[in-house]
């Protein structure tokens, strides 16, 4: 069970001391928004760059923009390890994995709450990850949206299907009384963000309890 916290609830201004807090987790999920395909705008690939530079973990960087066609390359060279791409921003998915795939990164792809999966189960057998948003993507702090459930469980299937070992993963209020729902589901990554960079709370004690509570379900 991996859990990916997001900076978008970390402090920007000591940003190093928040990705050091979380040392525990599989990665840091950095959201790239853009002003357009989200109302809200976050890091370019300056910042994912240097946000590299000092994380202890890996980047999972997830693009809320519009054109990842001509964007994620340049998100791919910052080093993450892994670029996941909304489908609903372009209408060649199977291009931007060839980008990706060139270069060497791992990829994803990513579906809103409103978004059939069905058309896009065949790109399972080429993708690293499936990122099912639990809820609308643009801000962080929203309500764990458990309808959208079927679509993890129906990527499971397929996945398992297929012989696939892939990240099936959740954003979006992901809670210690959430996260075992996405888990019975058949999620595996959890991005937790307010529930892990909260005042007052530890994060690594957090991740501990979100990976403790995921795994409880999943048995």
């Amino acid at each position: 069970m991996r859990i990916n916290p997001s900076v978008l609830s970390a402090d920007f201004v000591n940003m190093e001391a928040a990705l050091q807090s979380i040392s525990t987790a599989d990665a840091v999920h950095v959201d790239v928004m853009d002003y357009h395909f989200v109302p809200n705008l976050t890091f370019g690939p300056q910042m994912v760059t240097r946000i590299q530079e000092v994380s202890p973990v890996p980047l999972d960087v997830h693009l809320m923009i519009e054109n990842p066609d001509r964007w994620a390359v340049d998100f791919a060279k910052t080093g993450a390890e892994c670029v996941t791409f909304h489908v609903e921003a372009t209408d060649n998915p199977e291009g931007v994995l060839d980008q990706l795939e060139e270069l060497g990164t791992k990829t994803g792809i990513s579906v809103k709450p409103g978004t059939p999966i069905e058309p896009y189960l065949p790109l399972i057998n080429r993708v690293d990850q499936v990122l099912v948003m639990t809820v609308e993507p643009g801000f962080g702090g929203q309500s764990f949206m458990a309808d959208v459930l079927p679509k993890v469980e129906a990527v499971a299937r397929e996945a398992e299907r297929l012989g696939r070992e892939i990240w099936i993963q959740v954003d979006g209020g992901v809670a210690p009384d959430t996260i075992g729902l996405a888990a019975k589901a058949g999620a595996n990554t959890f991005v937790a963000g307010s529930s892990v960079f909260k005042p007052g709370v530890d994060p690594a004690a957090a991740i501990a309890e979100l990976r403790e509570k995921a795994m409880e379900a999943s048995r």
